[in-house]
């Protein structure tokens, strides 16, 4: 989220799904009433202000967000029917100062959706699904505004603003100029009637896999425990317990529960059980089944960009990114398919000969994947993943992170006293970001760790304040989120290193929000294959020697990891390079593919066998999210046609951690770090996100620092 809500018109199209419409601007003679709604009151007490995440209830939430569209679209008209000359300050700015009373309930909103889901809050979402569309519709397809934004545009082609506000009016205009505000009456009366069948399909989307993830769960006897580790049996043993079934342990149906189950546990047919689940998401024939609804989201994309002359989705999308055309994105991904499947075509013969050498007497599948790779890098590395685990606890990578964030940053991480602001879960926990060098208040840091009934899968980033110093500053409110399998009472959090490597890249995200220094709203929005960078970036710090030498210490006797395995961990760096390098790409390929192809009678499930086996993709390993779960590309438009974005924004951040090796000190090169924080990370969207990357290292970013990372040929 970018203006915690990305309520404004510009930010709105820059990050989610956006609709249109032909109605003209509504005349309104009165604003609509403020209530006594607490999800809109304005927030109060310290840091400028925190959210009464104490006083939410599902109850108020459909009220709050109605009130608040209908408090912004008065302000949209107010702008719209001016009659002053357009100009950027009574027009684009007073755009970027409209939607405030949304913006607090949104962040409420935003809570519920995505960490305290439940049966009423779903009823209440997709009640307001075509709502939200409607409102959108009259912000990004009204015509007076349009020719106002239009005129200020035009003005500026003549004699350019300020490069600040030039990047907001450039935004601002293309935003709405993509939200087809040029169609004539018909065409934007039915782009708005595809938006709102889309909102609802989004929403069903979600739901169904969510319903999956709550519903599918395998539950383990005592006899059934083999391989898994003391820790995992334990956190097992709880989640059965909170799931109805005491004596039992539960391997719920989410990746953080899925992932150590396939990797260690010797009953290959409970493997396969939980693989099946995990993988079946959606795709389970029932009426919780999201095929239908991908082959009807696709066909009404296809439809909406053909309105304004786009062959495909894909063209359409990639405009404005740093790609720019599919052709370049697929460019770049196939440069790699080809050396990531020959490398898995390797991981797999490794792991055949370990098998038949056991005399397992099998064929590798892919529940078999994670088993047989982490057996294949005992024998070959030395190296057990349970034994670094165990020295990799939650809280300790939460200390190094914030040495890191003060290291690079200049930043403090203080924890406040519980009861110091309002949670909304008595997980959450609560920091205070400060300026280790001024003392001034950045903002804080919210942290929300655990795994829980209601909650989506995945790990990510929110903010619910991002920073700006448009009408006085305001400081970061961000939060991270996961889902690690909360640990039996007295027993420390034990994380694996792909876990602990995620936990890094989510606090990228966040210190890219607590970094960022723009004057207006809409430079906090990002650009999609750009805003997995810094956050790539971040990750790299986890495999620093300060790093692992303070914090990754054993989670029984305090001893530091010693050398011989920080040793082991670095030889295997590009260990299963093939698995997750290719398990990746297939995905991020298949959503390219889904969004070229014909829609017009799509099996979506035929679709993706035949889409693989063309590709060639290896039989032994699935797709990282398959599509009836792919919830990136079909729960919202965020990631469509942009999932390649990941390994996009993978290239500048092997080539920009190849600067900081050369550095003279490294990772902690006290110059280097200020450069990156400059041009990386505190404009934001405030300048070309090329031209950021050419500022910071000197040049464009080379595929071949990617290529040596995976330990895969660099091509001539």
């Amino acid at each position: 989220m970018k203006r915690n809500l990305l309520c404004a018109a510009a930010s709105l199209m820059l990050a989610i799904t956006v609709t249109s419409c032909n109605q003209e601007s509504q005349e309104m003679t009165e604003t609509p009433p403020m209530n006594d709604n607490p999800l809109l009151q304005e927030w109060t007490g310290p840091y400028g202000g925190v959210p009464a995440f104490d006083k939410m209830n599902v109850a108020d939430v459909k009220d709050a967000m109605v009130t608040g569209m209908e408090l912004h679209l008065h302000e949209i008209d107010s702008i719209a029917n001016s009659e002053e000359p357009a100009t950027f300050e009574n027009t684009i700015e007073e755009m970027e100062r409209a939607g405030s009373a949304l913006d607090l309930a949104y962040t409420y909103y935003g809570i519920f959706s995505g960490n305290m889901s439940s049966p009423e809050f779903r009823e209440v979402e997709s009640e307001l699904a075509p709502l939200l569309s409607e409102y959108r519709s009259k912000i990004t397809q009204n015509t007076a505004l349009f020719q106002r934004i239009k005129a200020v545009y035009g003005a500026s082609q003549e004699k350019p603003l300020p490069a600040d506000q030039q990047r907001v009016l450039d935004l601002t205009y293309k935003s709405f100029e993509m939200s087809g505000a040029e169609l004539d009456a018909a065409k934007m009366e039915r782009y708005a009637a595809i938006n709102k069948e889309l909102s609802s399909l989004y929403t069903d989307f979600s739901n169904n896999v969510l319903h999956d993830e709550e519903n599918y769960i395998t539950f383990l006897t005592e006899d059934q425990l083999g391989g898994l580790s003391e820790g995992f049996i334990k956190s097992a043993a709880k989640m059965a317990v909170d799931n109805g079934k005491e004596g039992t342990y539960a391997i719920t149906n989410t990746r953080s529960s899925m992932d150590p189950f396939l990797t260690y546990s010797t009953e290959r047919a409970l493997r396969q059980q939980v693989w099946s689940n995990f993988y079946s998401r959606g795709d389970n024939g029932d009426e919780y089944d999201n095929n239908a609804i991908i082959a009807e989201i696709l066909r009404l994309r296809k439809e909406r960009v053909a309105l304004m002359g786009y062959s495909n989705y894909a063209a359409w999308r990639l405009q404005n990114r740093m790609a720019k055309t599919p052709e370049n994105a697929m460019n770049l991904m196939e440069a790699v398919w080809k050396a990531s499947t020959a490398r898995v075509a390797e991981e797999v013969a490794d792991m055949q000969a370990l098998a038949d050498e056991e005399g397992a007497g099998i064929t590798i599948e892919t529940w078999d994947y994670r088993f047989y790779a982490e057996k294949v890098r005992v024998d070959k590395y030395d190296l057990n993943s349970d034994e670094v685990k165990q020295y990799l606890q939650m809280d300790k990578l939460t200390e190094a992170m914030h040495y890191v964030a003060g290291r690079l940053f200049d930043f403090e991480f203080t924890p406040l006293p519980e009861g110091t602001v309002p949670v909304y879960q008595e997980d959450v926990r609560v920091w205070e970001v400060t300026n280790k060098n001024t003392g001034e208040n950045v903002g804080l840091w919210y942290l929300d760790p655990y795994a829980r009934p209601g909650k989506r899968s995945g790990a990510w980033a929110n903010t619910y304040r991002s920073y700006t110093t448009f009408d006085g500053k305001k400081n970061v409110l961000a939060s991270n989120n996961s889902n690690f399998i909360e640990p039996a009472p007295g027993e420390a959090l034990l994380v694996s290193w792909d876990d602990a490597t995620t936990f890094f890249h989510e606090f990228g995200h966040a210190l890219h929000f607590f970094a960022s220094n723009v004057k207006y709203p809409t430079l906090n929005s990002g650009v999609r294959d750009y805003t997995e960078f810094q956050s790539q970036l971040l990750e790299r710090w986890l495999s620093t020697d300060a790093v692992i030498e303070n914090f990754l210490v054993h989670s029984e006797t305090g001893e530091p990891m010693p050398a011989e395995l920080i040793a082991k961990i670095k030889k295997a760096s590009t260990f299963n390079q093939g698995f997750s390098t290719t398990e990746y790409l297939g995905s991020a390929i298949m959503d390219m593919k889904l969004h070229l192809a014909d829609p017009t009678d799509i099996d979506v499930d035929a679709f993706e066998r035949k889409t693989l086996m063309e590709m060639n993709m290896p039989k032994e390993l699935p797709m990282r999210h398959r599509t009836p779960h792919f919830s990136h590309v079909f729960s919202g438009e965020g990631y469509a046609t942009a999932y390649y974005g990941y390994m996009w924004a993978d290239v500048l951040t092997s080539d920009a951690s190849e600067a900081f090796a050369e550095a003279p000190d490294g990772f902690y090169d006290k110059a280097l770090a200020d450069k990156a924080v400059k041009y990386l990370f505190a404009p934001r969207n405030a300048i070309d996100p090329a031209e950021a990357y050419r500022l910071f290292r000197g040049r464009d970013a080379k595929i071949d620092a990617l290529m040596r990372d995976r330990g895969f040929p660099v091509p001539e």
